[in-house]
């Protein structure tokens, strides 16, 4: 990677990969001058999950004016953008396509170079702009609503992906659990909040550990179980507490991405890790692994929950350091839905 010569480097950056249309002004990779967010969540909560056709039709309704206030917010104009960063995968098709055309239109109408972001690089990147001083190598647990991955940081974009799902990623079973149980859409932050009334040891959902040869993940069994136990319990009219549930699948959540973090950090001998993505916000799980840090003298380290959700600013941090290393694309770019995490 080049050294950045410049005293200021301005990277404008666009998420578009689900439900909220995002822009943000990042200077050198790591201090935000702005970070606009539009988030559709009250919209699809009548679906119970998102919709993406209904989030597409949104972020081109808004992406004009949400690029336009993060320029604003950050006091710049066209002449002092450096580059163009956009998430192109992975995500909804239709929503990444919206940023990707946006951004290659500003790239040519402002001659400035375009910077392809791959969203999961983007919550790592994250990291970065909370913890000034955090640098390769470490250890990133990535918990979001499509992934939950386990990364070697081994430095600025190069990862090796040691552990991913299996089936259903962390967030996913969130949703569909908090759906069983009658909480509603955005799962995650409604079983965190009702798990705080609730009893953790009152149910014992089982541990998906797999085996002691891997570092994958698997949830849907325990989303299995919990459907289970809320059948026998109508079936028994048996009361059932929601808080009770909630606690106890949060806590069997919890207890396997913590486990399973400190082996591969002991695995690849790493003493810091670091927390992404939608799931990282959940309050017992910033927790446990803050103890499981503390107890292995390792450090820790985790984004605001603003940094948590999808935003522009990680995009932004993560389309710095491709352009240090001169990383750009071209008018070609196009949504890679299903994109993975690489070099």
């Amino acid at each position: 990677m080049k050294e950045n010569k410049r005293e200021k480097t301005i990277i404008l950056a666009i998420e578009t990969s689900c439900d909220e249309t995002a822009a943000s002004v990042v200077e050198n990779g790591r201090n935000v001058l702005s970070n606009i967010i539009s988030s559709q969540i009250e919209i699809h909560k009548e679906f119970g999950g998102v919709v993406p056709e209904v989030a597409s039709r949104k972020h081109i309704e808004n992406i004009n004016d949400v690029v336009s206030r993060a320029m604003i917010e950050a006091n710049t104009k066209p002449n002092d953008i450096d580059a163009i960063a956009v998430t192109y995968g992975p995500g909804l098709v239709g929503a990444l396509l919206v940023g990707i055309n946006f951004a290659k239109g500003l790239s040519y109408a402002w001659e400035k170079p375009l910077i392809g972001v791959n969203h999961i690089e983007g919550h790592i990147n994250a990291n970065y702009i909370e913890n000034k001083d955090l640098k390769p190598p470490f250890l990133c647990l990535v918990v979001s609503g499509g992934h939950t991955d386990l990364v070697h940081v081994k430095d600025y974009g190069i990862y090796e992906v040691l552990g991913m799902t299996r089936d259903d990623a962390a967030g996913e079973a969130f949703d569909k659990v908090a759906r069983a149980i009658g909480l509603g859409y955005p799962g995650g932050p409604l079983i965190d909040k009702a798990a705080m009334a609730g009893n953790k040891d009152a149910i014992k959902f089982p541990r998906a550990i797999i085996d002691d040869d891997t570092l994958d993940f698997s949830f849907s069994g325990l989303k299995s179980a919990v459907l289970n136990y809320l059948h026998n319990s109508k079936q028994k009219n048996e009361t059932v507490k929601i808080e009770d549930v909630a606690a106890s699948f949060q806590e069997a959540v919890v207890d396997v991405l913590a486990a399973k973090t400190i082996k591969a950090a002991k695995q690849e001998n790493l003493t810091t890790i670091a927390l992404a993505g939608g799931v990282a916000s959940n309050s017992s799980l910033r927790k446990r692994l803050q103890e499981k840090c503390l107890t292995h003298n390792y450090i820790f380290m985790k984004p605001s929950p603003i940094l948590c959700t999808d935003n522009a600013a990680m995009v932004g941090c993560a389309g710095y350091y491709k352009y240090l290393a001169e990383k750009f694309a071209d008018s070609s770019l196009n949504a890679m839905p299903n994109l993975e995490l690489a070099n």
